[in-house]
């Protein structure tokens, strides 16, 4: 959604609308069911992003090809450029420091797809 306002004179507050029209961003780690494998990425649309992921709707990404389905991770960014640096952050770390974060949020590392709606 884009905002805009109108000043006296008819002139449009340039900088307001840009930062009316950012949008919200996610970083996400999904992995499979023997949670041998880890994907991190980046989304406008948690839900629907995970969602294209179960469905496989890429079949040849990478995701599609390692059965990678199960949200274990997720964090919540007020603008996707930050969302978009965290995951660039993520993926230059270790699979250890993943896995410190994925068991601070998820210790049992259950599938979180169904209960985002309780966090979004």
């Amino acid at each position: 959604m884009t905002i805009r306002v109108e000043l006296l004179g008819g002139r449009t507050n340039q900088k307001f609308h840009y930062f009316a029209s950012m949008k919200v961003g996610y970083t996400y780690i999904i992995t499979n069911h023997t949670n041998t494998t880890l994907y991190i990425g980046v989304t406008s649309d948690l839900h629907q992003r995970i969602k294209e992921h179960k469905y496989k709707r890429y079949p040849n990404s990478f995701s599609a090809r390692y059965n990678l389905n199960k949200l274990v991770y997720f964090e919540t960014f007020q603008m996707i450029e930050d969302a978009i640096s965290r995951e660039k952050q993520l993926k230059a770390g270790s699979r250890s420091k993943k896995v410190v974060l994925i068991e601070k949020m998820n210790s049992e590392w259950k599938d979180l797809y169904f209960e985002i709606e309780n966090y979004l």
